[in-house]
């Protein structure tokens, strides 16, 4: 497995309002579910390009999550993050996930000796632990209600 290359690019605004029209023109075709061929225009020279189905729809989300100004970053599923990158990819800091990872809350290989964490066992410690917020938060919420305090 590779480590997986973690690279965001900060947006402009032309690329928020690029991807916001672009989107409004792709998502039409893209709902037909069918793969599209692209005619690209670069220096007076054009091609076409065949994009599978599932490629275009993959373009359309990422497309319209730059139009809503976040960046996107893309990781193939059987990817491996470094400490570093998993620690990033979770907005916690590398000391706090390596103790996830002593306390094995988290599965991860050796290489060598350094730690590697699957993507796949990121996303879905990230997809627990929302979960778990959430109904934290829910929870919060209805007792609030009950004791009437304005929420």
């Amino acid at each position: 497995m590779a480590t997986a290359a973690l690279t965001s690019v900060p947006l402009s605004k032309e690329d928020v309002e690029l991807a916001r029209a672009s989107g409004q023109r792709l998502a039409p075709l893209v709902r037909a579910g069918r793969s599209l061929t692209l005619r690209v225009r670069d220096a007076g020279q054009e091609q076409t390009i065949e994009l599978p189905a599932s490629a275009a729809k993959l373009l359309m989300t990422i497309l319209e999550d730059m139009a809503s100004g976040h960046a996107v970053t893309v990781v193939p599923r059987n990817a491996e993050y470094t400490t570093q990158q998993a620690a990033d990819f979770l907005d916690v800091s590398r000391p706090f996930l390596v103790q996830l990872l002593e306390k094995r809350k988290l599965p991860f290989r050796l290489v060598g000796s350094h730690r590697r964490i699957s993507f796949e066992d990121v996303l879905r410690y990230k997809e627990n632990t929302d979960s778990e917020r959430r109904k934290m938060l829910d929870q919060l919420t209805a007792e609030a209600q009950d004791l009437k305090m304005g929420y």
